[in-house]
C-alpha cells in the first residue's frame, strides 16, 4: 500500500508584531480582555508581505528540509481565504516563484479547515498514484479583510503561512482523514468578496469585512471537532493511547481545553502557539506542525491534525511520522 508521507515543513511570518497593548490604542479593548477570552498576546501583521510571498517563503523552507527539487513537485495546493487575486490562483504564483514548472497548481477554499482539507486532497492524489510529490500550503493575510473598528474580530486574527512537502512512500504517513461541512450554518462566519456596482445596479456596494457569530462558532468547534476525531479513530481501529500529539487549529485556548476535556485526553498532548500568532486561519495548523517538526517532537510519533472554520467546515487527519 502506498502512503503519503510528510517529507519536510516550513513557515513564513510577517516581520511586524502587534501586541494586545498596541491594539488598545486603536480599538476599545485591553490585554486582559483579549487574553482571558482567547489566549492571544500578540499576532503578526503583514505590511510588505502578501499571501503569495509568504506561501512561497514557507514552501522554499519545506523543500529545503525535504531536499526536494521544485521541478520534482507535480502538485501545489494553496489553502487560503484571503488571496490578493480572485484569479489567478495563488498556487500559480507560487509555482512561478519556485520554478516548479511540472506542477499543476490550484487554490482550495475551506477557511480555517483549509490546510487539513488540502492535506487530505493531496493524500488522495498520492495514494491513487496520480501524484508523486506535492506541496501543500496554508497562507493568509487576514488583516486585509478585517474591520479594525470591530473589537470582537480584529483582535483575534493574524497573518502567516505554513507548508509541507508530501511524497509517496511504502512507510506509513497519512493514515486516515475525515472532512465534513455544514453549509446550513454558513452565516455564522463569513467574509463577502468586495464587489463594485455595475451600470445596471441602483445601490452602491459597501465595504465588506469578516463577520463572526462568536458563540455559535465556539459551540460548533467544541462539539463537532471531538466528534470527528472520535469517528476517525473508531473507523480506523486506533486507540487514543496511540496518539502522541494533537495539533488543532489555533483559534482559541478555551476551544482546545474543551476539546481535550470532551475527548478525555491530557491537555499536555495539545500543542498551542496562538499566544504569539493569533488565529491565522488555513495557516495555523501548518505553522504549528512546522514548529513541532523542527523541534524534533514528531519523529516516530502518531499525530492528529484538526481544523474547523467557516463554511462551516471541519476535519481531522491521523499521521504517522
Amino acid at each position: 500500500m502506498k502512503y503519503a508521507k510528510i517529507l519536510g515543513t516550513g513557515k513564513a511570518l510577517p516581520k511586524k508584531i502587534v501586541t494586545n497593548y498596541d491594539l488598545e490604542k486603536i480599538v476599545e479593548t485591553s490585554d486582559e480582555w483579549i487574553y482571558s477570552r482567547s489566549g492571544i498576546k500578540e499576532r503578526r501583521i503583514a505590511v510588505e508581505e502578501t499571501v503569495s510571498s509568504m506561501a512561497t517563503e514557507a514552501a522554499k523552507k519545506a523543500l529545503e528540509i525535504a531536499q526536494i527539487n521544485p521541478m520534482d513537485i507535480d502538485m501545489i495546493i494553496v489553502a487560503t481565504m484571503s488571496p490578493e487575486y480572485t484569479t489567478p490562483a495563488i498556487a500559480c504564483l507560487v509555482q512561478k516563484e519556485l520554478g516548479a514548472d511540472n506542477a499543476m497548481a490550484f487554490d482550495l477554499a475551506a477557511a480555517c479547515s483549509g490546510f487539513v482539507f488540502a492535506l487530505n486532497t493531496a493524500d488522495q492524489f498520492i495514494k491513487s498514484g496520480a501524484s508523486k510529490k506535492a506541496l501543500v500550503i496554508g497562507s493568509e493575510k487576514l488583516s486585509q479583510i478585517l474591520n479594525w473598528e470591530d473589537r470582537s474580530t480584529c483582535v483575534l486574527f493574524g497573518d502567516g503561512a505554513g507548508a509541507v512537502v508530501m511524497g509517496a512512500s511504502d512507510e506509513p504517513g497519512v493514515i486516515a482523514s475525515k472532512c465534513k461541512s455544514i453549509g446550513n450554518d454558513y452565516a455564522c462566519l463569513m467574509a463577502k468578496t468586495q464587489r463594485f456596482k455595475n451600470p445596471f445596479e441602483v445601490e452602491e456596494k459597501e465595504a465588506t469585512y469578516l463577520e463572526m457569530e462568536g458563540r455559535e462558532v465556539f459551540e460548533f468547534a467544541c462539539t463537532k471537532v471531538p466528534a470527528c476525531i472520535e469517528e476517525l479513530l473508531e473507523e480506523n481501529n486506533i486507540q487514543k493511547q496511540e496518539i502522541d500529539h494533537y495539533i488543532l487549529h489555533q483559534a482559541n485556548t478555551r476551544i482546545i481545553k474543551r476539546v481535550a476535556k470532551v475527548l478525555g485526553e491530557d491537555l499536555n498532548k495539545f500543542y498551542t502557539n496562538m499566544e504569539f500568532y493569533g488565529n491565522t486561519s488555513a495557516a495555523s495548523v501548518a505553522i504549528a506542525l512546522d514548529e513541532m517538526y523542527r523541534n524534533d517532537k514528531l519523529e516516530g510519533k502518531t499525530v492528529i491534525l484538526a481544523g474547523f472554520g467557516a463554511g462551516l467546515t471541519y476535519g481531522a487527519s491521523v499521521i504517522k511520522f
